[in-house]
């Protein structure tokens, strides 16, 4: 592992993030892609979501993120990116996790899908009752 690269795996729902947190000025990579065009329109309201463990530790403009992310929607990636970025900047310096632990950032979502039921319409929906 070179010096001055931290890496961190996240994950919500059914995504998983690979986060690497280089020394850099900030920069944010997706799979390749800025993270305004790999989220698109949803990035303005969530990429302050993604931002928060860097913001409360006070590392935004010193570390470049850089992401692979795959599985789930887009939400549960913005999620599982968050988690894989704390964990990240946990790794970079262990006296930021009583800072990360307050905010919440290193407990995994435990939340999942429920499966779809046999004999009904999804996960929880019965059929409609008919008393005549």
């Amino acid at each position: 592992m070179k010096e001055n690269q931290y890496y961190g795996t996240g994950r919500r729902k059914r995504a998983i993030a690979r986060v690497r947190l280089v020394t850099g000025t900030g920069q944010m990579i997706v799979n390749g892609k800025e993270i305004k065009e790999y989220f698109g329109g949803l990035c303005d309201t969530q990429l302050p979501v993604v931002q928060q463990p860097l913001v409360a530790t006070a590392t935004i403009s010193r570390y470049d993120v850089l992401v692979n992310v795959g599985g789930g929607g887009k939400i549960g990636q913005i999620g599982a990116i968050c988690h894989g970025i704390a964990r990240a900047l946990l790794e970079s310096n262990i006296e930021l996790k009583a800072i990360l632990r307050k905010g919440g950032f290193l407990t995994r979502d435990p939340r999942e899908h429920e499966r779809k039921k046999y004999g009904i319409y999804g996960r929880r929906r019965r059929f409609q009752y008919s008393k005549r």
